[in-house]
């Protein structure tokens, strides 16, 4: 069997109830991926780096004690959690009065080639909670996708569930999200 260089096999599964140096040392390049395809994605003057944004995850997931990692999956989703609530938070300190607040570039399309209209990342994450209102499992897998960089395949693991309900649901978060979010 050949190596696909464009589909590099996963880093292997943490051992259950890893420390988070150990776990984190397994996924750090992938989780710095994560944080680059976001900040690309961002306004050009972000004042994150990925690296930057990789290590303010580590330092939300070292406080989380009573946390044990299931597999590399279930560790990537938290830390995807934490990356998306670090680019809100900063978002909210640039939104602010004394700062300008200007809006920036978020896509969900998998192609960043795609064009789509502009909304911030406070308007995005406001979307997602009134997503969640109709269904936790669709914003886990708009988490798990977007912020966490997870394949379908692996979102079925985590989750759970099929492929085809994977597809399916993102496709329907997906439009939910665009409509929502370009309401007048």
């Amino acid at each position: 069997m050949t190596d696909d260089p464009t589909n590099p096999p996963s880093p292997p599964d943490p051992p259950p109830g890893q420390s988070v140096d150990e776990a984190l040392a397994l996924v750090y390049d992938e989780l710095r991926a994560v944080a680059a395809r976001h900040l690309r994605l961002e306004r050009p003057d972000h004042t994150l780096q990925p690296t930057a944004l990789v290590h303010e995850a580590y330092v939300k997931l070292a406080q989380q004690h009573s946390v044990r990692w299931e597999s590399r999956a279930h560790f990537v989703c938290i830390a995807a959690v934490q990356i998306r609530r670090i680019l809100v938070d900063h978002a909210r300190r640039r939104k602010r009065v004394k700062h300008g607040g200007d809006l920036f570039r978020v896509t969900l399309h998998d192609s960043a080639s795609v064009e789509e209209p502009a909304f911030d990342m406070l308007e995005l994450n406001e979307v997602l909670d009134r997503l969640d209102a109709h269904s936790a499992q669709d914003r886990q897998i708009v988490e798990l996708k977007y912020f966490g960089g997870l394949t379908e395949p692996e979102i079925a693991t985590l989750l759970e569930i099929g492929e085809r309900t994977v597809r399916r649901r993102w496709a329907f978060a997906r439009t939910w999200l665009f409509k929502e979010l370009n309401q007048p």
